[in-house]
């Protein structure tokens, strides 16, 4: 069996996939991908996900410049979510969201209210054209 018909995809053909930092343990995003995605990203080395936005292909960082290098793909038990473990590299490592934020995961539940607690590293209108 092709590892690709392992995978529990979505009425869509997609699957949730996380990025967790490889030296640190951080989750850095969260996205989706498709089979040709999932494929990409083993052959590649490097994370490529499915833009829902942009019903397209989503090679990470093909406009940021902040791409992850991928030195592990992993299944959870019912193979219905990818993890991938990276390493953030670019113009300004360590920037993962495109807020220019080292996570996308930088706002905390306190008190009945999301408080903002990562600072932005690099301004986005300098990292998007």
């Amino acid at each position: 069996m092709n590892y690709l018909d392992t995978i529990q995809w979505d009425a869509q053909g997609l699957v949730p996939v996380i990025a967790q930092e490889q030296g640190t343990g951080d989750v850095l995003m969260f996205a989706w991908m498709n089979r040709e995605a999932l494929q990409k990203t083993a052959e590649l080395g490097r994370a490529v996900y499915f833009s829902r936005s942009r019903n397209k292909l989503w090679f990470k960082g093909e406009e940021s410049g902040h791409v992850q290098t991928v030195h592990e793909i992993r299944i959870d038990c019912d193979a219905d979510v990818v993890l991938l473990k990276v390493t953030q590299t670019g113009h300004t490592p360590g920037i993962a969201c495109h807020t220019g934020r080292h996570s996308c995961f930088f706002s905390v539940y306190e008190n009945g209210a999301w408080k903002v607690t990562d600072p932005v590293l690099k301004d986005p209108e300098t990292i998007y054209k």
